[in-house]
């Protein structure tokens, strides 16, 4: 899918009942090698969220539900491309499923404490940043609110 010069992509923080974070070493692009979130670019047709969601499923094989919104990163690549990164935080529909690696994208998947991510050289940048900021941020999910019919929103969700 042609992306054009406007990116949004999703990204799902996963956290188990131990506290431990789900995270990805991707085989490609800038994060090849390093302990990131799962994430992706937004289809059309879907929110963010959803993309999230989605995101985490298809890489890890994780079942989740959205809760709220811990960060958003935006950048712009080359002076040219509006790179913008919505991170969720997403619950487990379930607390033990197995994890299911998507082999074409990733090459490893874990669940590591804050503190492993902390001491692992191979923890990205921006996961490194959000592990030491998580606890001030976070806007939650309000489902079911209707803008009004005439917007024609087939789907709309608010963060607070």
């Amino acid at each position: 899918m042609k992306r054009g010069s406007v990116w949004l992509g999703a990204a799902g923080l996963v956290i188990d009942a131990a506290g431990r974070w789900l995270v990805v070493k991707k085989n490609y692009s800038g994060l090849k090698g390093q302990w990131s979130l799962p994430a992706g670019f937004v289809d059309r047709g879907e929110t963010a969220d959803e993309a999230a969601v989605r995101e985490v499923k298809e890489e890890t094989g994780i079942d989740c539900d959205v809760c709220g919104v811990v960060g958003i990163r935006t950048g712009v690549i080359k002076e040219e491309i509006s790179d913008n990164l919505m991170i969720f935080l997403l619950m487990l529909k379930e607390e033990g499923q197995p994890l299911i690696i998507e082999e074409k994208e990733l090459m490893e998947a874990a669940w590591l404490s804050t503190e492993e991510l902390k001491n692992d050289a191979h923890t990205s940048t921006l996961l490194r940043t959000l592990v030491d900021n998580f606890e001030r941020a976070s806007l939650y999910c309000k489902d079911g609110v209707d803008p009004g019919k005439q917007f024609g929103y087939t789907s709309y969700k608010l963060f607070f």
